[in-house]
């Protein structure tokens, strides 16, 4: 698809989804429409660095976190208004992101050595969270209960579904950019062999920097969306792994390295996760089961992920027509 396609696509789908609120008052329909759009979110910023960087990361709930606690200690110790509030949450995590991004590149460390940075830095910012007064311990943060405009605490679900639609929006206009700019072609030759693209004058440790900042400031919103949306933040919901798997693997699932991979993965688990809440109730654990089986299954079956299953069967087609006739 070119990208003046690709364009049109976003704005088709922005304008799709925009008009959910309009045709239907359901509360449930809402409230699904806006937690898939959570889901993309989440799977959209990981796939900035993990697909098109190259950079698999098992800790992106470290910004997650930093955003929601940045929003919830801005507007409660601070006496910010949320709006301002948003945008250092923003900020501040995509400042954690260059921190660690700086430590890692700087020394060299990639593939399984970067994961586990990302997943050690997320337990350190979960136990100092546990630890220090400002954080609210582990008894968390709670925001209160005020609407719009002071606040992002709508009336509706409709107002939530539209903000986290515009992030959703910004993120893909993000990802568009990066497979049909300069940026995204020097980030994708680093992911493919630093060496050479080192040689023919890129900076690998400025454009790996540069994509974790820009990962790291859309986890940030997506932490400080959901402050607003549950009024409430904790260690182990802000840093815990549940966060971070959800976004790797709707990225996963969906096709990283794609435009529309991670919300086709994000709305494939959200549906999922639903269905087995209807049949078993709040099972404990049982979303994180069905993330690893999905997973388990899409890397032995489909490997380019669901966005790539057109390529994949063509490919599976063109075999069978050359091979070997009886």
């Amino acid at each position: 698809m070119s990208g003046p396609r690709q364009l049109a696509g976003i704005a088709l789908f922005a304008a799709v989804v925009a008009c959910v609120p309009l045709v239907t008052a359901s509360g449930a329909t809402l409230n699904f429409v806006m937690m898939a759009l959570y889901a993309t979110l989440i799977a959209q910023a990981w796939n900035i660095l993990g697909g098109f960087g190259g950079q698999f990361s098992f800790g992106h709930a470290l910004f997650f976190g930093s955003g929601a606690y940045i929003q919830a200690i801005a507007q409660l110790q601070g006496g910010l208004n949320a709006w301002a509030a948003l945008g250092l949450a923003v900020i501040g995590a995509a400042a954690v992101g260059l921190f660690i991004g700086g430590l890692s590149f700087r020394y060299g460390l990639k593939g399984s050595y970067f994961a586990l940075v990302t997943l050690a830095f997320a337990e350190v910012f979960r136990i100092v969270a546990l630890s220090v007064p400002f954080t609210g311990g582990g008894v968390g943060l709670m925001l209160p209960l005020r609407e719009a405009p002071s606040n992002l605490q709508f009336a509706t679900r409709a107002g939530y579904l539209w903000v986290v639609l515009a992030f959703v929006v910004a993120a893909l206009l993000v990802t568009w950019w990066l497979r049909n700019g300069r940026f995204g072609a020097w980030l994708q030759a680093v992911r493919d062999n630093e060496d050479a693209a080192r040689a023919v004058g890129v900076n690998p440790f400025r454009v790996k920097l540069g994509a974790i900042g820009i990962s790291a400031a859309f986890m940030g919103a997506a932490g400080a969306f959901y402050v607003q949306v549950f009024q409430y933040i904790d260690p182990g919901i802000a840093y815990g792994p549940s966060t971070s798997v959800e976004a790797l693997v709707g990225a996963i699932v969906g096709g990283v390295g794609t435009l529309w991979g991670p919300v086709l993965g994000a709305v494939v688990l959200h549906l999922l996760a639903d269905l087995t809440r209807n049949l078993f109730g709040e099972l404990p654990g049982i979303n994180m089961v069905i993330y690893g089986t999905v997973l388990v299954l899409i890397v032995i079956f489909l490997p380019r992920g669901i966005a790539g299953l057109g390529l994949s069967v063509r490919q599976l087609w063109s075999s069978a027509k050359g091979g070997p006739r009886g």
